[in-house]
């Protein structure tokens, strides 16, 4: 006798109640075609027949309906009715003990970064730094580029070099060499999946636990947690109009790396002269410490112009160079790039091979391709001209409805500028964040880009804002700040 003959049953009953707790829980949603009996049979290992059994009897209990050559399809109504006592939901299943997460885990785990949900009042003004408008994206040279690599690609399908593309790195460097007067070789760039995997790469790879880490303080939150995570003991570094304080390097002692934003500094927008670049890099060689520098909107520069890279400035290779594509294309390509001293391109290059093994190559030879053809260079001047544009109309709305009320710092370049109201308190943030979004608008505090462990936090200063503009039009940022001066009044007067 076939053994399986004993084993069909319990397999039917298994499958039956799988299905129905797909359509529970909108896996298998109302009206959507169900799988064929011969896919569903190949897949579980199945034989059709044992298949066939479990489809009849959905279709008789009314979860599913079938007609003669069509698909079956899932019984409108079906979600409800499987939703009956038996159905055990997911967070009322038994769990095991905690174990224990490794040293990094809890470490991240504490970070308390929580998943980005959907964001309510999609129709609000939003003020918000990152995000980019969908109609700037240069849709129609990016197809042509993806179509034109389509019909190119290889008879060979297999993993690439974790450096990145050959082709997109050579077409990079030539890049950074116009427009940043960078000097390096296609051999010291290495493509990562947008610059915080680069911070992610530097903190596992120049990072002990307790080890020092210089970071700026007010600074990029991301990269403090980068660092954090793998137990760096994070020293901070002062800001004043101009940038980091370097004058205050040697008072921190020694640290393994210091991370720093010197063409447009995150997020008060100073600019590093050359006199504080040079007094870094000499720290750094004395200390014998890296310079990881983050240079993540250097294509728009308004009133300032194009200072040396550290990089550029570095005769000792400790300098890392992050660059990213999140400002001029979309974040969402998840595209950036590291230039590294020769030393360290093969640890770095392993290191990326166990991440991930490589970024995904199809987008890295569209991107080579706008690169060497020219459409990259232009859609950045479209660009750089569209959002001065937008920055214009957020300084004029500023002075028309708050005047001497607001001051704005770090409008010489980037996309966003910091907006103080010295008649309001730091601690009337919230007050102000919630009184703009009940007039439709969204703007975010300065407060949580300051370390909560960093001495200087609980200094007195005034209520500031961080306002990007690149996700709005003209009109609708003159429209937003109007609604914000309201707001601002009404906080004034509580």
């Amino acid at each position: 006798m076939n053994p399986s003959h004993h084993r069909r049953p319990g397999l039917s009953r298994a499958l039956y109640e799988e299905i129905r707790t797909r359509m529970a829980d909108g896996t298998y949603a109302v009206g959507a075609p169900m799988p064929s009996t011969r896919a569903l049979a190949a897949e579980r290992g199945l034989s059709r027949a044992t298949v066939t059994l479990v489809y009849e009897q959905l279709a008789a209990d009314g979860f599913i309906e079938t007609r003669p050559g069509a698909a079956s399809r899932v019984a409108s109504g079906a979600a409800a009715t499987v939703n009956s006592p038996r159905s055990v939901p997911v967070a009322a299943m038994p769990t095991y003990p905690a174990r224990p997460l490794s040293a990094v885990g809890q470490r991240i785990a504490a970070l308390g970064l929580a998943t980005p949900s959907p964001k309510e009042g999609e129709q609000d003004i939003d003020f918000v730094y990152g995000p980019l408008s969908g109609g700037d994206f240069p849709t129609l040279a990016w197809m042509n580029a993806l179509r034109a690599v389509e019909r190119q690609r290889s008879n060979r399908l297999e993993y690439d070099d974790p450096r990145g593309s050959i082709a997109l790195r050579t077409a990079l460097q030539a890049h950074l060499s116009r427009a940043r007067g960078l000097a390096c070789s296609a051999e010291q760039i290495v493509i990562v999946s947008g610059s915080q995997q680069a911070l992610d790469l530097c903190a596992r790879l120049f990072v002990d636990p307790g080890d020092p880490v210089v970071v700026e303080n007010p600074g990029y939150r991301m990269a403090h947690h980068a660092f954090e995570a793998y137990g760096a003991r994070l020293r901070f570094l002062g800001i004043d109009e101009h940038g980091a304080v370097t004058d205050g390097l040697e008072s921190l002692g020694h640290a393994k790396l210091a991370y720093v934003t010197p063409t447009h500094q995150f997020p008060l927008g100073g600019f590093l002269p050359i006199g504080r670049r040079r007094q870094l890099l000499d720290w750094a060689v004395r200390s014998k410490a890296w310079v990881v520098e983050d240079d993540y909107d250097s294509e728009y520069r308004y009133a300032v112009r194009p200072e040396a890279t550290l990089l550029s400035l570095d005769a000792h290779g400790c300098v890392v160079h992050v660059g990213t594509f999140s400002k001029t294309l979309s974040p969402q390509l998840r595209l950036g790039y590291m230039v590294l001293p020769p030393a360290l391109v093969e640890p770095f290059a392993a290191a990326k091979r166990v991440t991930d093994r490589h970024a995904a190559t199809g987008v890295q030879r569209a991107l080579a391709l706008l690169l060497e053809d020219g459409s990259y260079d232009r859609h950045v001047r479209r660009m750089r001209r569209m959002q001065q544009a937008r920055q214009v109309a957020l300084l004029q709305a500023l002075q028309r409805h708050l005047g001497a009320k607001a001051q704005v710092q770090g409008a010489a370049s980037g996309l966003h500028v910091v907006v103080w109201l010295p008649s309001l308190p730091a601690s009337a943030e919230p007050l102000l964040v919630a009184a703009a979004q009940r007039r439709g608008v969204r703007v975010h505090p300065l407060s949580p880009l300051f370390h909560p462990q960093a001495p200087d936090r609980a200094l007195p200063r005034p209520c500031g804002l961080v306002m990007g503009y690149a996700l709005l039009q003209p009109e609708v940022i003159a429209k937003g700040v109007e609604c914000l001066a309201q707001a601002v009044r009404e906080v004034e007067q509580a």
